[in-house]
């Protein structure tokens, strides 16, 4: 499986111009198989004073366009998150679409972040763990602050996940948390993990990029820096399983 993550740079830039620019990197990686793109990248993770104009329905425009996208290039589509609005109330919903351009799940945030940001004030919780899947096995999403919570991670296991998507704007001084963190879930699940952080400043917070892509032993495959760029690796899911068999941490779990 072809695997492309888009690592975004994210300033103050208006929305049109994001979903512009968001619309010719994904023209970069035709070819793939999986995509993903970062968290609120249309709007700006921290321009929490945008979050109510500028969210959407799942129909708006931010959705309709990336699933053109997805069906123009034939792949699958973990399009970030917006800022879903949804009987009245706002959520950070993430997006997966089929290469038909059809949503094939969402996820709503479980985990709202409070420390330095308002989006636990603004937005209010989702509460379903979601496995999606694939032609390739099971996806477990995830976003940001998630990492945190090993919980969620095995919750996703249990649910069947074999690689978990996670899509983030994670911002500086804590880099060697969110790469630490991004390596510890896979590892401690033996799963693939690919994860899609911004770049760039939004509302004088910068974010820390170092995209990855972890094997199920824990190894980075590879990684971005703190520029925008475009990660592209090839993964082999029957590898979950053969490192399961050979290192059964996961079956010999007792709680």
């Amino acid at each position: 499986m072809k695997v492309a993550s888009i690592q975004m740079k994210v300033g103050e830039e208006r929305k049109s111009q994001r979903i512009e620019r968001a619309e010719a990197l994904l023209d970069q990686v035709k070819g793939s198989d999986l995509v993903i793109l970062p968290e609120i990248w249309n709007i700006g993770y921290f321009s929490f004073d945008r979050y109510s104009e500028e969210a959407e329905p799942l129909s708006g425009e931010t959705a309709q366009r990336m699933a053109a996208k997805a069906k123009e290039h034939g792949f699958h589509l973990h399009a970030g998150s917006i800022v879903e609005k949804k009987n009245g109330k706002l959520f950070n919903t993430s997006l997966l679409l089929g290469p038909d351009g059809k949503l094939m799940a969402t996820y709503q945030k479980i985990h709202l972040y409070g420390y330095g940001s308002q989006e636990s004030q603004i937005l209010s919780r989702g509460k379903e763990v979601v496995v999606v899947g694939t032609p390739w096995g099971k996806i477990g999403m995830a976003t940001c602050y998630d990492l945190r919570f090993p919980e969620i991670f095995r919750a996703m296991l249990d649910k069947g996940a074999e690689l978990f998507l996670v899509t983030s704007g994670w911002p500086y001084p804590r880099l060697e948390h969110w790469i630490m963190l991004n390596r510890v879930r896979a590892i401690e699940n033996t799963a693939f993990l690919v994860s899609s952080n911004c770049v760039g400043t939004n509302r004088g917070a910068q974010f820390c990029g170092h995209s990855m892509m972890v094997n199920p032993w824990g190894v980075i495959l590879t990684s971005g820096g703190d520029e925008e760029c475009l990660l592209k690796a090839e993964i082999d899911m029957d590898k979950v399983s053969a490192v399961r068999g050979t290192f059964p941490a996961v079956s010999d779990r007792v709680l």
